[in-house]
């Protein structure tokens, strides 16, 4: 028996703010352990403390659920002293459903009648559940037994145990504590200190021991590799989803993928030939396992990521200017110079087409995780959001010129970057709502392409003409970092997706720049380039990085 807790007049309080209520806390612990399987600690920490977890008529009732002894269940909910009808009512459906189903489950057909017209039936609450009890009762199949039984588990003990949790929820949780009640609490703060830290850009989960704070140290402000494979302007830049992979492509008329090894050093790994016009930009397949290019106005070829080759060549008479894949990997979307698009499968047939006004001449396209909702340009400050399934169209209305778009990776927001040097950040969840601006970084005759990025993609960044990488607060807006080290405009940033202290740049200066947090213990080092640079770092001596050069007939050379 656990020692009665001394009176005092008033409740005991625990903490240094005195606000946190002892016998709550204590109850909420020894919840803990029981749930955690310590049974000897929590019955200790109860005999110890003189705070009972539950009252000897809660414990009662609790076996009584437990063993299915459903008549007395009810007998002692009634005696347990709540106050409030609606609430005995709502514990006592519950109980008395699960009788229903078990009693069904038995084969004990007219029990079942019984309990459903003499005793769940006159609580008179939830009538949209009695009347499927009912349709259950009169079909009485085992496919709708199955239905029935799936919303508390088929095995009868799983689902006592299962229908205690249901009945917590309905009942004060002074009388029953809510199950992983301290680990929601525990949750909460951890929560509130991540939202709160402003730099919040961590590799490692949060801890238990200490306040969480992350320093402005946690952005990616520090070149870690200087990539120099390209022999001309380098337009597009992309990660892999997996982090594993970075793709770019050149104005050189070549693509390059780059593997980032188990040190987070970038290396060569193909060098993809075969366009005969500029890359204007690159597509991971949802798995990495392919990559699309796309030449200016000219082709789409999809590569195997794995050996280099050319698997497919996608050509129209007009050329193609875009590419995007859909979610499941079997189909494609391209945009076109004549102003349509279209979508194809992997063997190059024509599965569906938009004809007239639904793009201008842009690379942008994008496809939500649905694959129903397609992307694209309208016009030259409109963005069309097309449902494939409803047909229904949104429309993205800017004031200025619109130069190119990115999509966020839970699909519920677009980054749009404009000719009047801002980028604004929509709301696509329903009908588009403008959340967002940054600005301060230059642009004036070329395509600059931003990215979500960091941590829950808390951040924004962003290309510039001014030869810098722009990094803003996602939430505030503000400007946190500019980051210098091109010596020409940087068109595009991709941020890795599972390493949010890596960000990538692609340059005018035919180099992709590699950054990394301040505390990062790689050491910078140029890929690509057989001379040492001017900051004395060295490259691996290898002018395609050890890589392959590929043709797109699949041949390669070492």
């Amino acid at each position: 028996m656990a020692r009665p807790l001394p009176s005092q007049g008033k409740e005991v309080m625990v903490g240094s703010k005195g606000v946190i209520k002892k016998e709550e806390f204590v109850r909420i612990i020894t919840k803990t352990l029981y749930s955690l399987g310590y049974e000897k600690s929590g019955a200790v920490l109860e005999e110890e403390s003189g705070i009972t977890l539950h009252k000897p008529m809660v414990n009662l009732f609790r076996e009584q659920v437990i063993d299915g002894n459903w008549d007395n269940a009810v007998v002692t909910l009634n005696k347990i002293g709540l106050q409030d009808e609606n609430i005995v009512k709502s514990a006592a459906f519950l109980i008395l459903e699960q009788k229903f189903f078990e009693l069904l489950r038995n084969d004990n057909v007219m029990g079942a009648m019984k309990t459903l017209r003499c005793e769940i039936t006159p609580l008179g609450v939830n009538r949209k559940r009695v009347h499927e009890l009912s349709t259950c009762m009169i079909s009485c199949s085992p496919q709708q037994l199955f239905l029935g039984f799936s919303k508390l588990g088929i095995d009868s003990s799983s689902s006592r145990l299962k229908l205690l949790e249901e009945l917590q929820k309905v009942l004060p949780p002074t009388v029953m504590v809510p199950e992983r009640r301290l680990e929601n609490l525990v949750e909460q703060a951890l929560t509130v200190q991540r939202d709160a830290c402003y730099f919040h850009n961590s590799v490692d989960g949060l801890s238990l021991y200490i306040d969480h704070h992350c320093g402005k140290d946690q952005i990616p402000s520090r070149t870690l590799q200087v990539l120099h494979a390209h022999h001309d302007e380098v337009w597009f830049i992309q990660f892999s989803n997996n982090g594993k992979y970075l793709a770019s492509a050149s104005n050189d008329k070549s693509a390059i993928i780059w593997e980032v090894d188990e040190d987070g050093e970038l290396l060569l790994r193909h060098t993809l030939n075969g366009h005969q016009k500029s890359v204007m930009m690159v597509a991971w397949s949802p798995d990495d396992c392919q990559l699309l290019t796309c030449g200016q106005e000219e082709t789409i070829r999809r590569w195997d990521v794995e050996s280099g080759k050319c698997l497919h060549v996608y050509e129209k008479p007009v050329g193609l200017i875009s590419c995007a894949w859909f979610p499941d990997g079997k189909q494609i979307l391209s945009g076109l110079a004549d102003e349509n698009f279209f979508i194809w499968d992997l063997d190059g047939n024509e599965v569906d087409c938009w004809k007239g006004q639904r793009s201008t001449k842009t690379s942008d396209f994008a496809v939500a995780k649905d694959g129903n909702l397609i992307i694209s340009m309208s016009r030259e400050n409109t963005i069309l959001l097309f449902d494939r399934e409803t047909k229904q169209e949104r429309l993205i209305e800017e004031a200025s010129t619109i130069t190119s778009f990115s999509l966020s990776e839970d699909g519920d927001f677009l980054l749009v970057n404009l000719v009047s040097e801002e980028i604004h950040l929509w709301n696509i969840r329903n009908d588009p709502v403008r959340v967002n601006r940054y600005n301060g970084h230059k642009r004036n005759r070329f395509v600059i392409r931003s990215c979500f990025g960091g941590s829950e993609q808390a951040f924004i960044a962003s290309g510039s003409e001014d030869s810098q990488v722009y990094i803003w607060h996602r939430a505030t807006g503000d400007l946190i970092e500019t980051l210098a080290g091109h010596s020409g405009t940087v068109n595009c940033v991709s941020w890795n997706p599972t390493n949010p202290h890596m960000l990538a740049s692609a340059s005018d200066d035919h180099t992709v720049r590699i950054w990394g947090a301040k505390k990062a213990s790689l050491k910078r080092k140029d890929v690509g380039s057989s001379n040492c640079n001017s900051n004395g770092f060295h490259s691996n001596g290898n002018a395609h990085g050890n890589g392959f050069v590929h043709q797109c007939n699949g041949n390669s050379t070492k």
